[in-house]
């Protein structure tokens, strides 16, 4: 997901362009805006905890509505980061709760419409996005059946949705909303509308439509605010001009009180601060995550009711960052990083590893080293290779959650 091909690193900031802010994500709680974090209906101790350090209304699987609202708010009082990592299938998303359950915290398992289609199958009939549509509700699926075995919490999000696709948002909404009629709970934990293309007013104001939808059913939206560089899944600004990299903290708070005038509203905003998608050599990518701490400051003066992190703020772009750009960017109220880059490549390179360990057994059949009429099935059974990519994916992770501080922090 990370950094970019655009060289910033020849730009010169100004004093006044470190009050622009980069794709982070803003949270409101339900309610109206401006509300004191006291208020904000946190769970109470009388409910029996699952976790010792996280709030009662948490549980081990997937985690919606309340309790995703505890959960970031946690985040952002205890200076941790959710990783939020692009999957492609069932091996991808099992890594993604076997690392969670290693390193002890929660985990965003993110889907993209690429990767819901690809789930579905590349053969199947995607008009319409059905295919999109159909993989993204089966991944789903899928989680809210095992995640409690990982014994974590687990998000299901969604990851950028521009205008022309928001079809494929409503027919996962649909699915939300009869899980909901069913369960009292939406299928997907949140959403992310990514209309960054758009003028402000009419990005803002499609996302409020969004966000009265999504309340009803205890979804939380997520927005993004300036532009991501670099390409991913489908979504390409490679040649994207660099202003529009960093977003200018009024532009936050004219979205964060157009969204909190929504009953029940809960949402993040992707705030961009120079993020990039990809992973690109040292000195093309001049992250700014300043950027996020002057924002605070600014909404913090509007809301004047003494919380100094009105808002949670995530991270686009997060492969190939520095430690200490993604430190000060959760100092800064970031509470999940996305990652997929480098979990891309993580995948791969277990799967390299495991052909280049067993190479002369995987010739053939039959015949290997230790014999001509040796069979060779224990070598080339698709789970060896596949189990191998996914150790290495979620070794991949166990080190991104240490890099967010997202270590133990369950008990």
């Amino acid at each position: 997901v990370v950094v970019n091909l655009l060289n910033l690193s020849t730009m010169k900031l100004s004093l006044a362009s470190l009050l622009f802010a980069a794709p982070a994500a803003a949270f409101a709680p339900s309610g109206s805006f401006g509300v004191p974090r006291t208020s904000l209906n946190m769970s109470t101790e009388t409910e029996e905890k699952a976790f010792a350090k996280l709030p009662a209304t948490i549980k081990p699987g997937v985690v919606t509505g309340k309790a995703l609202q505890d959960l970031l708010q946690n985040a952002s009082d205890n200076g941790y980061a959710i990783p939020g990592v692009n999957i492609v299938g069932t091996d991808s998303i099992n890594s993604c709760m076997e690392a969670a359950a290693k390193y002890g915290g929660p985990i965003m398992v993110t889907f993209s419409k690429g990767g819901g289609q690809f789930i579905a199958g590349k053969a199947a009939d995607n008009t319409d996005d059905a295919a999109s549509i159909a993989g993204a509700i089966s991944g789903a699926k899928h989680v809210h059946e095992v995640a409690k075995l990982y014994g974590v919490p687990v998000v299901l999000h969604t990851d950028h949705c521009q205008k022309a696709w928001l079809p494929w948002i409503d027919g996962l909404l649909a699915a939300s909303e009869e899980h909901f009629a069913q369960t009292g709970e939406p299928l997907f934990s949140s959403h992310m509308l990514d209309l960054s293309e758009e003028p402000l007013e009419e990005n803002i104001g499609i996302c409020r439509d969004y966000m009265e939808k999504f309340a009803k059913v205890n979804i939380l939206l997520e927005f993004e605010l300036g532009v991501t560089g670099g390409e991913e899944d489908g979504v390409d600004n490679t040649d994207v001009d660099s202003s529009r990299l960093y977003t200018q903290p009024e532009e936050v708070w004219y979205s964060y009180q157009q969204l909190s005038t929504v009953e029940n509203a809960m949402f993040t905003c992707a705030a961009s601060f120079g993020n990039v998608h990809g992973v690109y050599a040292p000195g093309n990518v001049d992250l700014q995550p300043v950027i996020l701490h002057n924002s605070q400051k600014f909404i913090a003066e509007k809301l004047d009711n003494g919380i100094d992190k009105p808002m949670l703020f995530v991270f686009h772009g997060g492969s190939g960052s520095s430690v200490d750009d993604i430190k000060y960017a959760i100092e800064g109220g970031v509470v999940k990083m996305n990652i997929d880059t480098d979990t891309q490549w993580a995948f791969w390179d277990g799967v390299r590893a495991y052909e280049k360990e067993h190479h002369d057994y995987l010739q053939g059949q039959i015949g290997n080293p230790d014999g001509d009429d040796i069979p060779n099935k224990k070598y080339y059974d698709p789970r060896m290779s596949l189990r191998a990519g996914q150790e290495a994916m979620a070794a991949r992770l166990c080190q991104a959650a240490e890099d967010l501080n997202c270590v133990n922090v369950l008990n």
